[in-house]
């Protein structure tokens, strides 16, 4: 593949792919440009571009993800989303079947195309007197996440995120309501390594009762905004469903705390011989706009668990080109950024640990790869992502399943 970097034309604080020839500036803020990048000419931030067309079928996909954040999927406590989520696919036409961690969406041909999403959210669990901890890490979560997870992720990134976010708790199973609150503190506990909450208006829940952040969508200047890791991809899944796609569409629980692998794993052991080429959709984060304006699609060659397979992500990546979406790989990009800090005796930093990566290394003969779309605000209620981003990865799911 050769080399194509991604450029951004600037005028007047807006894009326009015309004026290529009077201000070109390539983008910077992601590092270095390399073969980790690749455009078809697009450009990249969310307005009026060349996915503009296809900014009208966002609309019903919308209104799905406005219904599916409302629906609360702490992790580890998903079965009131399963139950909505369920309502939405069969309404499309979709078979559904439920198992352990796991829901399995088929259309006509299910052997034609696997994409798998995630759909639990970060959220807190109350651990009684009147105390309440994030709930990917409490003890009971452990056992699967990577050993550098708590350390460098929770205190450096998590524990200033949430001061006055308003929160809610529900009943585990049927998401009833049980009562509103806002987080007027939160500590890192050296004893139980685990952030800390409190919740004004809360201290009535009993222990392991889950609360999840209150959300909303917000549509503003060609941005999306929810906490859409991962109910985003979730909900483009059930609008493949509106448009007529036929294969096979697998949400998963509890891939905030390392586990959701584990139950595409059994299910790939049970019934999927056929099924075995995996399109694994999620967010994916970026420290700032330019970062993540500079690629529609974020695609992956590896992380740190396993290499993805090379046909699989080729042929993702060129229909990217084909659909004018500008691409990267979060992987090569990382890479490049690290021998850059190398010279310069700095820090490095990790290749991430995905869902996919921890299923090809249990089960190497599952093929697939990871299509993402670029977020800033990860982890939070304010999560957002260009619209555009979201047109261009839905036109790629559309082409690759033919619906």
């Amino acid at each position: 593949m050769g080399v194509v970097m991604v450029v951004r034309v600037m005028a007047g604080g807006r894009i326009h792919q015309n004026e290529r020839s009077k201000r070109i500036r390539v983008v910077k803020a992601i590092g270095q440009i390399g073969e980790w990048v690749g455009a078809a000419g697009a450009s990249c931030a969310g307005g009026a571009g060349i996915f503009a067309g296809d900014m009208s079928e966002l609309q019903p996909l919308l209104t799905i993800l406005r219904e599916l954040v409302r629906q609360p999927s702490v992790v580890a406590w998903e079965h009131a989303f399963f139950l909505a989520l369920k309502r939405e696919l069969e309404e499309r036409g979709a078979t559904v079947k439920w198992y352990e961690g796991l829901m399995v969406a088929t259309g006509g041909r299910p052997d034609s195309i696997t994409f798998s999403a995630h759909v639990d959210r970060h959220g807190l669990v109350s651990v009684g007197e009147g105390e309440f901890e994030y709930a990917a890490f409490v003890a009971a979560q452990r056992g699967d996440l990577p050993g550098d997870t708590i350390s460098n992720h929770l205190i450096s990134k998590i524990v200033d995120r949430f001061a006055d976010n308003v929160v809610w708790g529900y009943e585990p199973r049927s998401g009833v309501y049980l009562g509103r609150g806002r987080i007027t503190s939160a500590f890192v506990c050296p004893h139980r390594d685990n952030l800390v909450f409190q919740i004004e208006g809360l201290g009535h829940l009993n222990p392991n009762t889950p609360v999840a952040f209150e959300d909303r969508v917000h549509v503003e200047d060609g941005r999306v905004s929810a906490q859409l890791d991962n109910v985003l991809m979730a909900a483009m899944l059930v609008h493949l469903f509106e448009v007529g796609f036929q294969g096979t569409a697998m949400f998963t629980a509890q891939e905030e705390s390392g586990r959701s692998w584990r139950f595409l794993n059994e299910w790939f052991l049970r019934f999927g011989s056929d099924r075995r080429r995996l399109y694994v959709l999620d967010t994916s984060p970026y420290p700032d706009i330019d970062a993540a304006d500079a690629q529609h699609v974020v695609l992956r060659t590896r992380d740190n668990n396993a290499s993805f397979d090379e046909e699989v992500t080729e042929q993702v990546r060129a229909i990217c080109e084909r659909a004018g979406a500008a691409y990267s790989f979060k992987d090569k990009m990382i890479q490049a950024q690290n021998e850059e800090s190398q010279r310069s005796g700095g820090p490095t930093k990790s290749l991430g640990s995905t869902e996919l990566g921890r299923l090809v290394q249990a089960s190497p003969d599952v093929r697939g790869t990871t299509i993402q779309v670029p977020t800033t605000g990860y982890h939070t209620t304010s999560e957002t992502a260009s619209l555009e981003s979201v047109a261009a990865t839905l036109k790629v799911l559309r082409t690759l399943s033919g619906c």
